[in-house]
């Protein structure tokens, strides 16, 4: 499986604080049957990371994994709040290259309210090459109410990235049922595990295929669709079986 979206980098952010707890969360990974992971540190206000501070934290962290002979890849990337978007140039937009891949980028979509621009922020950067990775929308209190209103997101280009601890019902009844419903709605692209620390991957992705209800969705959420990311190649078309919805993906939301 591959993992586009973690806080692995130490000292950077809300993250893992040193290099020990970046070791921690790459075992935890490995473990869980992670053979790649992207470094997304924010890229916020209250975080002002620059892409040269990731650069070198990333080699930090790659170095004292192929000293300990961790299994596991390290890649480099960004989690940028929509509102920075405008701040930073284009040459800073593509060494947060999702994964390493300049054509993608995380973005961070707010937990409260709905960014009026957003829609043509994602049509605008598709146009100029740059496909647009909206990080865990199902958190987010107006899409918990109205899963749709994601669809012309996705129209415009955008791909959408569940929280595995959302799939599997760690981050609560809500984030669950949205992300059954976006699933449904063929309204997700891809799962990862948004890692800030080594307990929150106790259950990580492996668990979150599980919880999808079918392995072949499984798959292409935690490995097909990462893994054209990081190569560059084509998005693999969803497969035609849907998810076997769960118990809990009928649940109202509320």
């Amino acid at each position: 499986m591959i993992d586009l979206h973690s806080h692995i980098l130490p000292g950077l952010d809300d993250g893992a604080a040193d290099l020990g707890e970046s070791l921690a969360i790459a075992a935890a990974c490995v473990r869980d049957g992670v053979e790649l992971i992207a470094a997304t540190p924010h890229v916020r206000e209250d975080f002002p990371t620059t892409s040269a501070e990731m650069r070198r934290r990333v080699d930090e962290v790659r170095a004292a994994l192929e000293e300990r002979s961790v299994p596991l890849e390290l890649r480099p990337g960004g989690e940028v709040a929509l509102d920075r978007l405008p701040d930073l140039d284009a040459d800073e937009l593509r060494a947060f290259g999702l994964g390493g891949n300049p054509a993608y980028l995380l973005v961070e979509f707010p937990y409260h309210g709905w960014p009026l621009d957003v829609h043509d922020r994602a049509f605008r950067m598709r146009a100029a090459g740059t496909t647009l990775v909206i990080a865990h929308p199902e958190r987010n209190d107006e899409v918990q109410a109205a899963p749709e209103r994601l669809e012309p997101l996705v129209r415009a280009g955008a791909l959408v990235q569940l929280t595995a601890a959302s799939v599997d019902g760690r981050l609560g009844r809500r984030a669950r049922a949205a992300s059954a419903a976006l699933l449904d709605r063929g309204l997700a692209h891809l799962v990862a595990s948004d890692a800030h620390g080594p307990l929150v991957r106790e259950a990580g992705l492996a668990e979150a295929a599980r919880a999808v209800g079918s392995e072949r969705l499984g798959r292409w959420l935690c490995d097909e669709v990462p893994r054209a990311i990081v190569e560059g190649t084509p998005i693999p078309p969803r497969p035609a079986e849907g998810a076997r919805r769960p118990w809990w993906g009928r649940l109202r939301r509320s």
